[in-house]
């Protein structure tokens, strides 16, 4: 099943709440929760004191993307303020699949992330202790980006190899997912779609959200 998952990357960060709930109200079923630090990646943006605030305004699994140096470090953090799902980069674990089993033994659930410029195949031993793989549809650090059309390649080959391995992770795709894009996105694999400026960008959250996902499903043939 297709679901949206609303990045408050691009919400007001005044009025957080306000948006969380609009973007709920339009259906996303997890919040996306951008983490940077300047170094990994060239933006700084929130860490575990906004998860835990954003905790007690909302319900729905809080999905953390760890875009930093070190993340075995800030684990544990992320589940004392309540993180629901935790990503880690490919491209950011020295042993990755030792990190996975942090993130898993904190009661969270672990996902692996793919920047654009990585192959899929790099992780085919992790799969089946993975929640979700999340394919960077563009480079990672800013919202509001293009979105770039090869990395969709990736999506059909991990959708391929859950199919033919009996696997259950999710495809989770980020980046320039809008109106023009989130079909492709859907038919290529994916189910789980992070939209920031698509949603939060201007107009009425909630409507922005209904309609994205609407545009998604029907993609889908939902």
């Amino acid at each position: 099943m297709v679901e949206l998952l609303p990045s408050i990357l691009s919400a007001d960060f005044a009025n957080l709440a306000r948006d969380v709930a609009a973007a709920e109200r339009g259906g996303g079923t997890a919040i996306h929760v951008d983490v940077m630090d300047g170094h990994f990646v060239p933006n700084i943006t929130l860490g575990p004191p906004v998860v835990s605030s954003l905790r007690k305004v909302t319900g729905l699994p809080l999905d953390c993307h760890l875009m930093i140096e070190n993340p075995d470090e800030f684990i544990p953090a992320f589940a004392e303020a309540g993180a629901s799902w935790v990503s880690v980069h490919y491209e950011a674990c020295r042993h990755l699949h030792r990190t996975l089993e942090l993130i898993a033994s904190h009661g969270m659930e672990p996902g692996v992330v793919l920047n654009p410029g990585t192959r899929a195949d790099l992780i085919l031993d992790i799969l089946p202790m993975v929640h979700h793989v999340l394919i960077m549809t563009v480079n990672p650090g800013f919202g509001g980006q293009k979105f770039i059309p090869f990395t969709l390649e990736k999506v059909g080959f991990l959708a391929r190899i859950r199919q033919e391995r009996g696997l259950t992770f999710r495809i989770e795709v980020d980046g320039g997912v809008a109106q023009d894009t989130i079909a492709a996105v859907v038919q290529a694999g994916a189910e789980l779609l992070v939209a920031g400026n698509a949603v939060f960008g201007s107009g009425d959250a909630a409507q922005n959200a209904a309609s994205l996902l609407e545009a998604a499903r029907r993609a889908a043939g939902e």
